[in-house]
């Protein structure tokens, strides 16, 4: 029997990650390790650590109420008085979770991005003991995963949103898999609607195209914190948001 365990938006979460490979044959991680602003602890992420946590309960407060303009306002004001390049900044914040993250990594770890990872870093702390796939292919235990990472363009503008044409061609690549891993879920309103944020996330068409054609035995994916709907059936496909691994320290099990 192999037993594979699987996370998804880890968002800083390095001691649970420790952890998440205890007892199974591979880790799969489905990205969204940066941890910019929590928004169930606003004292946490790289967001409060450069501008204090008041300034994080007011951008919550917008971005909640969908006030993105007013958020984006905010946040150039704040960027403004910083006195360093934003970008520069950023990296700095990301490179100390990275150096975490990727060190508490089991070995072996199949991981691809998420919408809120910066893909260029990974090449400079993943170790060894793992695989970056994103577009790819491997063979775990006689079974074929196929990983596409990033997400879509929304209004957040996260660092890896990518055009739908782009993400289309990667899910294309992959043709025949036994299990399709993805960052972001198949567009159907029940899998990406968040039910404590009270929006909708988005989606990806490509993905539940390929789910109908290809006829995957699993979809497996993340993105959506406190999905409507965890688990549901497409075809002959089991379609799995393997939960919010920032909150729950949790891994989702698959075995064969």
């Amino acid at each position: 029997m192999t037993r594979v365990h699987v996370v998804s938006d880890v968002h800083g979460n390095a001691a649970g990650l420790a952890k998440a490979g205890d007892g199974a044959d591979a880790l799969i991680c489905l990205g969204d390790l940066v941890l910019f602003l929590d928004y169930a602890d606003h004292s946490r992420g790289i967001f409060p650590d450069l501008f204090g946590t008041e300034n994080a309960d007011r951008i919550v407060e917008l971005r909640t109420a969908r006030r993105f303009d007013e958020a984006r306002a905010l946040g150039a004001e704040l960027w403004a008085g910083l006195g360093t390049a934003p970008a520069d900044a950023i990296e700095a914040g990301v490179r100390r979770q990275y150096a975490e993250l990727f060190c508490a990594m089991p070995t072996p770890t199949y991981a691809t991005y998420g919408n809120v990872d910066m893909p260029p870093l990974w090449r400079e702390f993943a170790g060894p003991g793992t695989t970056v796939l994103d577009g790819e292919r491997v063979e775990i235990g006689g079974r074929v995963f196929g990983f596409v990472g990033g997400g879509l363009p929304t209004p957040m503008r996260t660092p890896y949103e990518i055009p739908e044409e782009e993400y289309a061609a990667k899910v294309e690549a992959l043709g025949e898999v036994d299990v399709l891993c993805s960052h972001i879920p198949p567009d159907v309103p029940d899998l990406t609607y968040d039910v404590v944020a009270r929006r909708f996330e988005r989606g990806s068409g490509a993905l539940l195209d390929a789910i109908r054609r290809v006829r995957p035995r699993y979809s497996l994916f993340g993105h959506v914190h406190q999905p409507l709907a965890a688990r549901m059936r497409i075809g002959a496909t089991e379609c799995v948001n393997v939960g919010h691994f920032a909150a729950t320290s949790r891994p989702w099990a698959l075995e064969w």
